[in-house]
């Protein structure tokens, strides 16, 4: 009882200030009649003076409906405007406000204070009341206290038809309803979007009616518009930045904001709805809505129930219109309204813009004038946007430049440290490199100085030899060259010098040999040449067998590509080092290397044995054309005319005009470098197409040879050298090998940088070269193991093989000639094994011989490895002072009784030998077959008459080069055989569509041409003897 005298007290109390309300706004009315009628048609109509009397009365009727309507209802509520009120109903009252007088109280609505228990069960009642249509106090309440007149739905609800799953419709006057409780769902239908995901979002500020603050929205990804329309949760979640006192938006988020209007994928795509035409439009012009036009005064009064979920979308786009300067904006009511529901759900600050746009019917147009650049900056606030956008990008940059030049100083300091740091370790190194160096060059030379003087001992006892076929040529040299293990693996005929019984070989292969290999050589040196053929006992091939091993550094699988010479890999074998040092030990030993390098002193240092070869310096010193040319020199023995060291063009020039001057007779000129190796580095240069030549020929005939050495005579023919050779060399010049160097040019540059010498040809038409090789022993004597004449394949300057013994050149000549070098190079301390490069000829003045010196290798030489091999077959000596092959003679059974105690008697045989014989169809066959094939052809060895073939096997893999040896009685014999035996493996393994690259045609032809000029001279000896 005392709950309903209190309500209605307070209702009676509502009423009288109702009453004062009304009055109060009567008065306003009156005061601005007044003020209207204060202002005559003669007098000057002052717009401010209107301006602010209409403004002060619109304040004042605002503020009355916001007391009386916080009184009344509590609730946000849209006044309708008068023209339309009196069209639709007549229980309005009769005070007629503006519509844009109507106080926005939203953001207030938390500060009011809370209604009572009481008031909030009457307002929920009233409230669920109100949102059920079907209730039959609907309509009463509706008119007790909005004053509007619903029709009676009841009546209808037979007509009425059912709206699809998901779909909803909203209750408004003259509409038809449905049975679904919920009034205010909007139908949405959604329309197919193009697909250009965007990452950022669009950032804005809105002004509100307190306390202007500042807020960013935002998209979140994973929902979708769909999902608003069926179920009212908002797709978005809003983030609130700080506050700021900046009356617009910063640049940086107003630019994020602005890529942000394209939605990031396919679920968050404005909502549009083209087909069904939206009943309560309407404009929103430059940002601004007119509180008074037709279209929006019938928006409001359709949803004016649920104001309050509209008022902060539709502030939201006018800020958004204005910022931009949107001319135009047409706004779908029903959109709008859907729109609310979620940002009064969920968005409890600002709306994302994709969403917002979709309110629009013209988003299409509003859109891309947004994406506009520059667009803002004719907004709203469009300037101070921009000087904030121009600060903020001046600030970054500066900011940016200073971050820059930080980053930089710092990674130059950083630079510097780890250079300087890297200076230090490397110094460091280089000094420990340095010392270790020196160290072992210090053992190499006490253990050279134990060898020298034991020298004698060591070579009457058993001993170990350590065969290490290196070849220590530079870097850029080692890359160039092809199958540089196998070039390693030629010598692999060192195995032969267990033919001395006191001989134990420790081979280091550059390469992995297969087992066909391995039993070759095995079998190979099983039956040496010891035996006569009539011992058949296994003592002396299993002795054989047990005095070799073969081993290949680890290292070889980890650098398979470097070709790094095999002192190096064995270097770096600590595997195969130990297994020497296991084999060696108590025993003398001592390595025999190839081609000198630094890395034979660390492997002589780690096996603590001596090295049978001079110091790398000294080996690199002496091993070019320059220093061989300085030995030759100091041997005083005979040298072509020329001249070593030279390193410039000029240099080049002037010498070969000089040289060209004195020798007026030599054809040919060669160029070599100084560091080259097997004809690799040489060019050529013919003088015959020198055009002033026959003119100096001339000149050179009319003084004659004695005047001709004074230089007076020669210099008119100087000069004119000097100015015809630069052309007449880039003419006419030639590489002897194009396939390291192709032109001139190019050998050029290498030559100059390199340094060389310029030498002459021998001025004949037969010439003959031949090599020697000597053994250099540390206790100072000279041994000559070896001398063969050249043969030449398709480059004259090239040796593929020779013929043993030699047969050019008289034994006692040719010895004298290698004793002196031999000797110039124990001077120079020089020991170990020697290869010594001899041209002779037939001079035309004198019709003498003259020889001459043209190479120094000081290195263990192909052509010496092959001879050990031929030696150990035929159980023979070569005896280079007489200059013959002596092999003993085979003996018989029955006499062999009688001999025993006797030497047996020796012949002389000829040998061929080709270290370097090259087919590419050779991989095609395995060893075996190749074997099998040589053998049906009758390519072999006779063990008891120590004639034949044998053939040397280098490599499993590519099997594209061999070694062979043809023996024969005679040197016609042996040429013969060899030539035949190139021919017939050449057919087999060849067709005629294929024939492979392969150098055995040019090798065949110089032994042809070899062979007729043995013919010619055995046809000149014998006619020789009948006239003596």
């Amino acid at each position: 009882m005392c709950v309903c005298v209190i309500l209605l007290h307070k209702k009676m109390s509502d009423e009288d200030k109702l009453g004062a309300v009304l009055f109060q706004v009567q008065d306003d009315l009156r005061q601005l009649k007044r003020s209207l009628e204060k202002i005559t048609v003669s007098e000057r109509l002052d717009i401010q003076a209107l301006d602010n009397a209409i403004r002060k009365t619109e304040s004042s009727i605002r503020k009355h409906a916001e007391d009386h309507l916080k009184s009344v209802s509590r609730q946000l509520l849209v006044l309708p405007s008068i023209g339309n009120l009196q069209q639709n109903t007549a229980h309005i009252p009769k005070w007629k406000p503006a519509l844009e007088s109507i106080p926005d109280v939203h953001p207030q609505r938390e500060e009011l204070p809370g209604p009572s228990p009481g008031e909030k069960h009457k307002s929920a009642l009233s409230m669920r009341l109100l949102c059920n249509p079907a209730h039959p106090n609907n309509r009463a309440i509706m008119h007790e206290k909005y004053g509007i007149s619903l029709p009676d739905i009841r009546k209808r609800s037979t007509n009425a038809a059912i709206e699809p799953k998901g779909r909803h419709s909203l209750a408004m006057p003259g509409e038809e309803i449905g049975t679904d409780t919920s009034l205010l769902h909007m139908s949405i239908q959604h329309k197919a979007a193009p697909f250009h995901p965007r990452e950022d979002s669009y950032s804005s500020k809105i002004a509100k009616s307190r306390g202007q603050k500042q807020l960013r929205w935002e998209t979140e990804p994973g929902l979708t518009c769909e999902s608003v329309g069926r179920e009212g949760t908002p797709p978005w979640t809003t983030k609130t930045p700080p506050p700021t006192t900046s009356k617009s938006m910063d640049h940086r988020s107003m630019i994020q904001g602005t890529n942000d209007l394209t939605p990031k994928g396919f679920q968050n795509l404005p909502v549009h709805v083209p087909v069904n035409i939206s009943k309560y439009p309407f404009t929103i012009i430059k940002g601004q809505i007119n509180p008074m036009a037709t279209d929006f005064c019938h928006f409001t009064q359709s949803f004016s129930l649920i104001w309050s979920t509209v008022v902060g979308p539709l502030e939201a786009l006018e800020k958004l219109l204005r910022d931009f300067a949107v001319p135009l904006a047409k706004v779908s009511g029903e959109r709008l309204v859907e729109f609310g529901r979620g940002w009064d759900n969920g968005w409890k600050k600002a709306p994302p813009v994709i969403s917002l746009l979709s309110v629009l019917e013209n988003w299409e147009e509003v859109l891309g004038l947004v994406l506009r650049p520059g667009q803002r900056y004719k907004g709203e606030g469009g300037i101070e946007a921009a000087a904030i956008h121009i600060q903020s990008c001046w600030r970054r940059h500066s900011a940016r430049t200073a971050y820059l030049r930080h980053c930089q100083r710092k990674w130059a300091a950083g630079t510097i440290a780890i250079s300087w740091l890297m200076h230090n370790q490397m110094r460091r190194v280089r000094k420990a490199l340095q010392a270790r160096r020196f160290r072992q060059l210090e053992n190499y030379r006490s253990r050279a100085q134990h060898l020298a003087a034991n020298w004698k001992h060591i070579q009457s006892s058993k001993r170990t030899i350590i065969h290490i076929p290196s070849l220590g040529y530079s870097e850029s040299q080692r890359q160039s060259l092809r199958g540089f293990d196998v070039l390693q693996n030629i010598q692999i005929s060192r195995l032969c010098d267990i033919r001395d019984e006191n001989v134990e070989v420790i081979y280091i292969c550059p390469r992995h040999l297969g087992d066909d290999i391995l039993h070759y050589y095995t079998s190979l040196l099983k039956c040496d040449g010891a035996t006569d053929g009539a011992d058949t006992g296994t003592t002396q091939p299993s002795s054989c067998a047990r005095r070799f091993i073969i081993l290949t550094p680890e290292a070889v699988d980890y650098f398979p590509t470097h070709n790094m010479c095999l002192s190096t890999l064995l270097k770096y074998s600590p595997r195969t080092l130990k297994r020497i040092r296991n084999l060696i030990q108590g025993k003398q030993a001592y390595i025999v290397g190839g081609v000198a390098h630094m890395d034979d002193l660390a492997v002589a240092d780690e096996l603590g044995v001596p090295i049978l070869g001079p110091e790398p310096a000294i080996a690199q010193l002496y091993s070019t054309k320059s220093g061989g040319r300085r030995i030759f020199a100091g041997a005083e023995v005979d040298v072509p005319p020329g001249q070593g060291d030279i390193y410039s063009l000029n240099q080049l020039y002037e010498t070969l005009a000089e040289l060209m001057t004195h020798n007026m007779d030599v054809q040919r000129w060669l160029f070599k470098m100084d560091s080259e190796h097997g004809g690799l580095g040489t060019a050529y240069c013919d003088i015959r197409y020198l055009s002033c030549y026959n003119w100096a020929l001339q000149e050179y005939r009319r003084y004659g040879t004695e005047l001709w050495k004074t230089t007076w005579i020669q210099e008119s023919v100087l000069l004119r050298y000097l100015d015809e050779i630069p052309e007449w060399l880039a003419r006419y010049a030639r590489p002897a090998k194009t396939s390291c160097y192709p032109n001139w040019a190019c050998f050029l540059k290498t030559y100059l940088r390199q340094g060389g010498v310029v030498e002459a040809y021998p001025p004949s038409d037969s010439v003959t070269c031949l090599t020697v090789d000597l053994l250099l022993e540390p206790g100072g004597e000279v041994t000559m193991l070896s001398c063969g004449d050249q043969l030449h394949g398709s480059c004259q300057l090239e040796t593929i093989g020779s013929t043993i013994p030699q047969t050019s050149v008289r034994p006692e000549t040719l010895h004298s000639i290698c004793v002196r070098v031999g000797q110039a190079c124990l001077q120079r301390l020089i020991i170990g094994y020697v290869s010594v490069d001899l041209a002779t000829f037939l001079n035309h003045n004198t019709m003498e011989q003259r020889v001459w010196a043209i190479d120094l290798d000081l290195t263990y030489s192909d052509q010496l490895a092959m001879t050990q091999m031929l030696l150990m077959m035929t159980g023979g000596t070569l005896n280079c002072r007489a200059g013959c092959l002596e092999v003993p003679m085979p003996v018989r059974e029955k006499c062999y009784e009688h001999q025993i105690a006797t030497k047996p008697p020796v012949v002389n045989h000829y040998a061929v030998i080709g270290s370097r014989l090259f087919h590419s169809n050779l991989s095609m066959l395995y060893h075996s077959v190749f074997l099998k094939m040589c053998k049906a052809h009758g390519i072999g060895f006779n063990m008891k008459r120590k004639q034949g073939t044998v053939f040397a096997l280098y490599d499993s893999s590519e099997r594209c080069s061999i070694g062979m040896i043809a023996v024969s009685e005679d040197l016609q014999g042996a040429l013969m055989t060899f030539a035949r035996n190139l021919s017939v493996i050449h057919q087999e393994i060849s067709a005629s569509k294929m024939q492979g690259q392969t150098n055995f045609k040019e090798l065949i032809k110089d032994i042809e041409d070899v062979l007729q000029m043995t013919v010619q001279n055995k046809r000149r000896v014998a006619e020789d003897k009948p006239a003596t």
